[in-house]
């Protein structure tokens, strides 16, 4: 199998994610990594026993070997990146969120179809194999017709951290930092959505974080409980809840309620199960046998999917079309609390097509 050679730019945290996963599949090669700081770059490559060289981000641009870019920075620099990356003709696949408002969102899709290039966004834990089961569950009719659910991601955030501020400033915040794990994997399950209806607020407008020895108080910047109901095209009704107030709770992750049964989904920030089913004469609920490989840390599958896909010319999963639906989807619970409304998106995307069964660990499909 031929490789395509792919960069990294930001060598953060989630970085190393990664890069361990990228060496499961046998369609991309890691050819460099960058960082805004080159002292970091160089950390990470000799970590990785200088499998890729370090380089500048613009280096990397340069590179005309390396054919995709994924985008590690921080989310406020996201679109600015993914803009950089399209310019210097690569695709491009970023982390999540695609932008942390719709214009800068709008002005990647647009750079993209310009340049007729690719665009990808995290996450692709949807592509794992406890969601890929949940779809098939009720692609196949195992509850009947979807009618209603909820998806619940809840606790206190990372409010003791070193880096606790990032965590509760514009442009994360428990929507746009977890949100987009529950909000793709419910387009995966059900399809592209239709309204917001939504309540937000905060518990207070500060907090104490960061290492024991060191504490200090910083400001919340965004909203912290987030409430409402997403209206989607096939006429399911979910309730969400995104939060960094609660301190203990116990909703499953995602529970789908259709007319002949109800679906436990598991945690979408993971790519395994378990995922459970109970139906009309059952006694308790039955976990179901995961359906599809890819149930350990398979980031980076969705670049290799479009990598893939380029090659057939079909639509790559974790499109920006999905990105961009997900993210109006996010922002529009803040803005219908404000509006005091329901909030009609403007967006859709097409459901992204299931894996296919049977698959190796380090296959796609053509």
């Amino acid at each position: 199998m031929s490789k395509t050679r792919i960069g990294v730019i930001g060598c953060g945290m989630i970085s190393d994610t990664y890069f361990n996963a990228a060496k499961r599949f046998g369609n991309i090669e890691i050819a460099a990594c960058a960082d805004i700081d080159m002292e970091v770059a160089k950390k990470k490559a000799e970590a990785h026993e200088n499998l890729f060289p370090a380089k500048t981000v613009d280096e990397l641009l340069a590179d005309a070997s390396i054919e995709l870019v994924i985008n590690l920075t921080v989310p406020k620099a996201h679109a600015e990146v993914d803009m950089q990356i399209l310019r210097a003709g690569k695709h491009a696949y970023s982390e999540k969120p695609l932008g942390v408002d719709l214009d800068q969102a709008r002005e990647v899709m647009k750079l993209a179809a310009e340049k007729n290039l690719r665009i990808g966004c995290a996450p692709d834990t949807f592509l794992g194999g406890g969601q890929q089961t949940a779809r098939k569950l009720i692609d196949d009719g195992w509850i009947g017709k979807p009618i209603a659910g909820t998806a619940m991601v809840l606790g206190r955030g990372p409010e003791k951290w070193a880096h606790a501020p990032f965590f509760f400033d514009y442009g994360a915040g428990p929507m746009l930092d977890l949100g987009p794990y529950y909000i793709t994997a419910l387009i995966n399950l059900l399809g592209p959505a239709k309204s917001v209806t939504a309540m937000t607020t905060k518990g207070s407008e500060t907090r104490v974080g960061g290492p024991d020895t060191v504490p200090h108080v910083y400001p919340i910047n965004v909203t912290t409980h987030l409430t409402g109901v997403i209206e989607f095209q096939c006429g399911a009704l979910i309730t969400v809840i995104t939060s960094f107030e609660v301190y203990k709770h116990g909703h499953a992750p995602i529970e789908i309620y259709g007319s002949e049964g109800t679906l436990q989904v598991p945690d979408p920030n993971t790519f395994g199960g378990p995922v459970r089913i109970f139906r009309n004469g059952y006694q308790d609920w039955v976990e179901c046998p995961l359906s599809h490989g890819y149930t350990t840390n398979s980031r980076s599958i969705g670049a290799a999917d479009i990598i893939n896909a380029l090659k057939s010319g079909r639509p790559h999963r974790a499109s920006g079309e999905l990105a961009f639906h997900a993210l109006e989807i996010m922002l529009a619970f803040d803005k219908s609390s404000q509006l005091g409304a329901k909030v009609m998106l403007e967006s859709t995307c097409k459901q992204p097509a299931p894996l296919p069964l049977g698959l190796e660990d380090g296959e796609l499909d053509d």
